[in-house]
């Protein structure tokens, strides 16, 4: 009868690393998902920062300062972006009055921007931020560099809000209703 002993510490060798393995990814899920990224307390360096519009007109971020700056990182090939897209657009229309801004940064083409925003309607400015806008998302808090992710800035420049993925209705209007 042939030795089990090798076919069995193999077995064993092989959960011990997936146990392990597991429990590595969900510490890292943890550290990410759960604690809360390290954020700028200030937006002076978002406010800094000038990009190009669809036209290729630069832009300061500094010239809505003052008022409620919602800052929305977005592609065109981005579903939950363009799903998240019309709030904003209503949004804006019904308290850009207010002292509210959206500005959105397009990780994307000129091209694409310009036609998804015509298609769209936006009434709201969208700078063209190429891979640039990750890194610069990411000293926002974007830890793990991924869209949608909106910055809601208040009136004194101070970040009221970081938020990954699609913002939900009730959780933006809260926070602007907060902040208006």
């Amino acid at each position: 009868m042939p030795d089990e002993r090798p076919a069995r510490s193999r077995r064993g060798w092989l959960f011990a690393t997936v146990a392990v393995a597991a429990l590595g990814l969900g510490i890292l899920a943890a550290q990410l998902w759960i604690r809360p990224a390290a954020v700028a307390k200030d937006a002076s360096a978002l406010l800094a920062i000038t990009l190009p519009d669809t036209s290729g007109r630069e832009q300061a971020l500094g010239q809505w300062r003052g008022r409620v700056l919602v800052v929305n990182f977005w592609a065109t090939w981005c579903a939950p972006c363009r799903e998240e897209m019309p709030l904003f657009v209503r949004a804006q229309r019904e308290m850009g009055a207010k002292g509210l801004q959206f500005v959105g940064i397009a990780v994307d083409d000129a091209a694409k921007v310009r036609a998804f925003a015509d298609e769209i309607g936006l009434n709201y400015p969208a700078l063209v931020g190429g891979y640039g806008a990750m890194e610069l998302s990411k000293t926002l808090g974007n830890s793990i560099m991924a869209l949608p992710f909106t910055v809601v800035v208040d009136r004194t420049g101070a970040v009221a809000l970081t938020h990954l993925g699609p913002i939900k209705e009730a959780q933006l209007d809260a926070i602007l209703r907060q902040l208006l």
